[in-house]
């Protein structure tokens, strides 16, 4: 039996979440592919360290199998990710009502993120079936930015 732990990300973290991005079966991006973007192990570190970047680990068995992370600025969910041999079991939708619920603690009524547009790719049905809606926008990318309002 496997031992599943959600946990508040450590600035250490970032050089396995950088490893993971690139392992995902939609979307991944690659190391270089997110140094590119200006996104390194540091940058992410230091955004987890100085709260700017606030998120959650799932450890099973002790090693890292997903996270999400949230920008504190925005109120945008950056990124969902999870190694293909942990998605359909949960993990997803757990780390993303941990991350939904502490950016609701922090004082957010809406949260956003941007979602593949195309009906075909997993995360288009999965986040719509957990109550994020349509905003009527898309990014520069063609991805239609979903909303997350949280009710009184």
């Amino acid at each position: 039996m496997s031992k599943t732990v959600l946990r508040a990300a450590v600035p250490d973290d970032a050089r396995e979440c950088l490893r993971i991005r690139g392992l995902t079966r939609e979307n991944a991006f690659s190391e270089q592919d997110l140094e590119a973007l200006g996104i390194t192990a540091e940058s992410w570190g230091a955004g987890i360290e100085d709260g700017s970047c606030p998120g959650y680990v799932a450890l099973v068995d002790r090693q890292m199998a997903g996270y999400c992370f949230a920008d504190i600025e925005s109120g945008e969910i950056m990124v969902l990710a999870l190694l293909p041999d942990y998605e359909s079991l949960g993990l997803g939708r757990r780390l993303l009502e941990r991350v939904v619920q502490d950016m609701h603690e922090r004082g957010f009524a809406r949260l956003f993120l941007a979602c593949n547009s195309d009906p075909q790719v997993r995360s288009y049905g999965f986040y719509r079936h957990l109550g994020w809606t349509e905003s009527g926008q898309r990014d520069e990318f063609g991805d239609d930015i979903l909303e997350y309002h949280f009710t009184t």
